[in-house]
C-alpha cells in the first residue's frame, strides 16, 4: 500500500533517539557479559514500535500539529490515518514478540502490562487535568504508567532474553524504572524552556491542563492562597489563555525548575546505583553513561 510504505518511510526518517532499544541491547549485553540474541533484538525492536504507536495516537488525542520538529501524520493525513497507522505499528510489535523463540507467557504479559499501564495513566492525566488538582504521588503514578513502564518492558525483556538470573532481572528493572520516570521529567522541563532545538512548544503541557513537577514544585513553596489560585487559573487557561504567562512566571518566581531538576538527578542517581547488581563491563558503563544523558539532553 503506498501510502503506508509512505508514511512509515516518513516516521522513520525521523525516529526520534530510539533511547528504549539502545537501553535494551545493553541491558543484555550487560548481563550476558556482551552477548545479545536474536529474541532480544525482537524485543527491542517491540518496544521502539509500541512506542511510536502510542505517538501516533497521542498526536491525536493532544491535536499536536508537530513532533520531533516535524508535522505529525494527523496533521497532514488527519486523525483516522493516524489512529491507524498507530493500530499498525502496534500489532507490528505484538507480531515482534510473538515471532520470538522464548514465547512464553511471560513476555506477552509484561507487554500487555505496560498497555494497560498506559491507557490507565492517560485516563488518570485526563481525569486531574479537568479538576487541575494533582499532587506529586498523582504526578509519579502518571509519568510511571505512560512511560517508565515502556522501558521497564524494554529492559526487563531484554534480560529475560539472555537468562539473565532474577537479580539481574532486578537490576534491569530498577534502572529502566528510575531512567524512565527521569526522562519524562526532563521533558516536563522543557515545558517551561524556550528552544528551537526541543522541537515543542513551550507551554503545550499548561495548554492541556497538566500540572507537572516544575509546577508541583513552585505550589509547594508558595503560600496557599497563592497555590490556589494559580490552581483556579490552570483550570481556566482554556477560557483565558494568557494565564500562561502568568503560571510560567509564578514557576520561576518560586523555583520549580530547580525542584523539578533535583528530583530528576535523584532518580538518576538511583539508576546508577541499580546498576551495581551487575558486573564491570563497557556495556555497564555505556548505561551509565545514558543515564547522565538523560539529565543533561537539550532534546
Amino acid at each position: 500500500i503506498s501510502l503506508l510504505n509512505a508514511t512509515n518511510r516518513s516516521i522513520l526518517s525521523h525516529g526520534g533517539k530510539k533511547i528504549r532499544p539502545i537501553m535494551a541491547l545493553l541491558i543484555a549485553k550487560a548481563c550476558s557479559g556482551g552477548h545479545v540474541k536474536d529474541d532480544t533484538l525482537r524485543f527491542a525492536a517491540a518496544s521502539e514500535l509500541l512506542h511510536n504507536a502510542t505517538l501516533l495516537h497521542d498526536d491525536v488525542a493532544d491535536d499536536s500539529p508537530n513532533r520531533r520538529g516535524m508535522p505529525t501524520v494527523m496533521s497532514i493525513l488527519g486523525g483516522r490515518a493516524s489512529v491507524l497507522l498507530g493500530d499498525y505499528w502496534l500489532v507490528k510489535a505484538v507480531d515482534r514478540i510473538l515471532q520470538a523463540d522464548l514465547n512464553g507467557n511471560e513476555i506477552i504479559r509484561l507487554f500487555a502490562k505496560t498497555l494497560r499501564d498506559l491507557a490507565e495513566g492517560e485516563m488518570l492525566q485526563l481525569e486531574k487535568a479537568k479538576e487541575c488538582d494533582a499532587d506529586e504521588a498523582d504526578y509519579y503514578r502518571i509519568i510511571h504508567s505512560k512511560t517508565a513502564s515502556l522501558f521497564e518492558a524494554a529492559c526487563i525483556s531484554a534480560a529475560i532474553s539472555v537468562g539473565a538470573s532474577e537479580e539481574k532481572i532486578r537490576a534491569a528493572k530498577s534502572y529502566a524504572t528510575n531512567i524512565g520516570i527521569a526522562f519524562q521529567i526532563k521533558d516536563d522541563i522543557f515545558d517551561y524552556q524556550a528552544d528551537a532545538a526541543i522541537g515543542k512548544p513551550v507551554g503545550i503541557d499548561l495548554r492541556e491542563q497538566k500540572i507537572t513537577l516544575p509546577l508541583l514544585g513552585a505550589l509547594y513553596s508558595a503560600p496557599k492562597e497563592e497555590e490556589l489560585e494559580i490552581r483556579k487559573k490552570l483550570k481556566e487557561i482554556q477560557k483565558y489563555p494568557a494565564n500562561l504567562d502568568e503560571i510560567v512566571a509564578f514557576v520561576n518566581k518560586y523555583g520549580g525548575t530547580a525542584y523539578a531538576e533535583k528530583k530528576l538527578n535523584e532518580f538518576v542517581d538511583k539508576a546508577v546505583i541499580a546498576l551495581r547488581a551487575l558486573p564491570e563491563s563497557k556495556d555497564k558503563e555505556y548505561l551509565k553513561m545514558l543515564a547522565d544523558f538523560v539529565a543533561v539532553r537539550k532534546i
